[in-house]
């Protein structure tokens, strides 16, 4: 039972092959690799959960 694993790119969705040596894997390429990660850093994407640090006792300054 040697089935191909056919996956999703997370970013613009398109078909692929999961392969163990794939260097993007998830991620169809390094563009889509890196604009996944633009969005985790504008906090567009976050975890589900109580922060760490509310805004009120963080010192900007």
């Amino acid at each position: 039972m040697n089935e191909e694993l056919i996956i999703s790119c997370p970013t613009c969705k398109k078909s692929l092959r999961w392969k163990d040596a794939e260097e993007h894997r998830p991620f169809c390429s390094k563009r889509c690799q890196l604009a996944d990660l633009g969005e985790w850093a504008n906090e567009n994407h976050a975890i589900a959960g109580e922060p760490v640090i509310s805004p009120e006792e963080h010192d900007f300054e």
